[in-house]
Order: structure tokens, then C-alpha cells, then sequence
């Protein structure tokens, strides 16, 4: 056997100095990444999942149909409505589709890390504040756009089928806070949730805890019946979700507590508490 070892070959020189294809040039601009990038991602992958889709219908379904059922049925009594605006009729659909968005907040984020997407994610965007803001943006303008459209055409149906049943007209104030401001309200209690998954990164766990957070205030306070326990009773009731909701159809549980637009500044101020932590945690922990 021969011993003699075979040269190597030599790169020719032009492709030493200009790399194997001298003067080429990737069709493919090479640009710095912006927020916007992020955003278009983010779009792209909320829109395409089916989840997005049945979560959101079920949530329309929901709050028109249990709308138009409690409309029909108020209309087809005798009740006396003098007081009353058709508008609130629309609370009691959504405080039930309220959670579908409480559910899809969670997904956006929790279900990246239970499929291993968020290695992926990560990687074409390093910036983790970005992929957070991103996410966060893409689901509130959606969920506020979706429950805006809904809650409106509700309210439409409604106001056209009890006119003439002794209900008062809405006023403009009323139509705002029944179509803008609640949809507001309920897109940051979407968002909390998102941050919520961002932070538990378990779809099962940060769905039960939401769904805690909105019903048991109210369930613990309809239990407190000793008079040391008067005040936190109280409280309990002020401050639980469903009867912030109520203050924006003028129907609450109690006379005190928040007012007016005081339930969506709680609300914001929760909302920037959540998403310190979730920016925080996310800095601090390993994909």
C-alpha cells in the first residue's frame, strides 16, 4: 500500500478573497428587525391557528344569542323596565363569553411553551421584550375589535325589540360605555390572561387561575354571612369582575365602589402590574 498522501486542492483565489461565488448578491434585503416585524408574525400565527377562529365564534355566539334570548324573553313578559335601558341586557351574555377570551389570552402565550413554538419564536427574534409586546398588541386590538362588533350589534337588537316596552333610550354616555368602554374592559382582562400564561407557562393552570380570579370573589362574598366579615363582604362584592362589568350597564351589586370609568383605570393599572412581572420573569428565565 502506497504511503504517498494526495495534496490537498487549493481554493483558486478569487473564491478565497470573494467567497465561493464572487459578486453575488442575495436577492433577500438584509434589514435590522423592528417591532413590526414582530407584529407581522404574530398576526400571521394568531390568524392561522383554528383555535383563534372557534374561540372568538363561540364568544359571538355566546354574547348575541344569550342576548337576543334575554331581549325576546324581558320583551314577551309584563315586567315593569321603567328605570332600565335595553342595554344592560347584554351583560348576562357576556360575562359567560367573557370566558373565551380569558381562554385564547392564555393559548397566545401558554401554548407556545407546551408545543415547544417558543424555541422557535425566540430564535427568529431575540428580543424577548419585543416578542412580549408584540403578542400583547396583536391579541388587544383583536379582542377589542371582535367584542366591539359584537357587543354593538347586540345592543342594536336589543334597543330595536324592547322600544315601546317602557325601557328608558340609552344616552350617548350609555352607548359608549356599553359598547367601547366594556370591550375595553374585557380586551385587559384577555390581556392579564395573556401575561398570566406568559408567566405560569401551563394552559390548564393559567385558564384555572383566570377563571378563579373572575368568579371566586364574588362566590366567597354570597357565603359570608357573619357580621365580622361585613366588611370584607363588602369589599368582595365591590370589587369582583362581574360587578365591574355591571358599572358599565349601571347594574351593580352594591351602591359604593367603583364608578363611572373607574372600573377600566383598575383595570389598566392591574394590567401594567401583570405585565411588569411577565417582562420581568421572561428576562430572568431560560426559554
Amino acid at each position: 500500500m502506497s504511503t504517498h498522501n494526495t495534496p490537498l486542492p487549493q481554493a483558486p483565489a478569487a473564491a478565497v478573497s470573494g467567497g465561493p461565488y464572487p459578486g453575488y448578491s442575495s436577492p433577500i434585503p438584509i434589514v435590522r428587525t423592528h417591532l413590526g416585524h414582530a407584529l407581522a408574525s404574530e398576526w400571521t400565527k394568531i390568524r392561522s391557528v383554528r383555535s383563534t377562529i372557534w374561540t372568538l365564534g363561540v364568544f359571538a355566539l355566546l354574547v348575541f344569542g344569550i342576548g337576543l334570548l334575554v331581549a325576546l324573553a324581558v320583551r314577551g313578559t309584563s315586567a315593569d323596565l321603567s328605570g332600565a335601558t335595553a342595554l344592560a341586557m347584554g351583560f348576562f351574555g357576556l360575562l359567560l363569553g367573557m370566558v373565551c377570551v380569558i381562554t385564547l389570552g392564555v393559548l397566545t402565550t401558554a401554548s407556545e411553551y407546551g408545543t415547544g413554538m417558543i424555541r422557535t419564536t425566540m430564535t427568529a427574534c431575540p428580543t424577548r421584550g419585543r416578542v412580549l409586546a408584540a403578542k400583547s398588541i396583536v391579541f388587544f386590538v383583536l379582542a377589542f375589535v371582535v367584542t366591539l362588533v359584537t357587543v354593538t350589534v347586540t345592543a342594536l337588537v336589543q334597543t330595536s325589540l324592547l322600544t315601546g316596552q317602557g325601557v328608558e333610550p340609552p344616552t350617548g354616555q350609555d352607548w359608549l360605555k356599553a359598547t367601547v368602554g366594556i370591550s375595553l374592559f374585557i380586551a385587559l382582562i384577555g390581556l392579564i390572561s395573556l401575561l398570566v400564561g406568559s408567566m405560569i407557562r401551563h394552559s390548564a393552570g393559567a385558564i384555572t387561575l383566570m377563571i378563579g380570579a373572575v368568579l371566586a370573589p364574588l362566590v366567597i362574598a354570597l357565603f359570608m354571612n357573619a357580621s365580622s366579615l361585613e366588611k370584607v363582604q363588602q369589599l368582595l362584592l365591590e370589587y369582583s369582575i362581574p360587578s365591574q362589568m355591571g358599572v358599565f350597564y349601571d347594574n351593580t351589586l352594591s351602591h359604593s365602589g367603583p364608578s363611572g370609568w373607574e372600573p377600566l383605570w383598575i383595570m389598566l393599572g392591574v394590567t401594567a402590574a401583570a405585565y411588569a412581572a411577565a417582562y420581568a420573569l421572561l428576562r430572568s428565565r431560560d426559554v
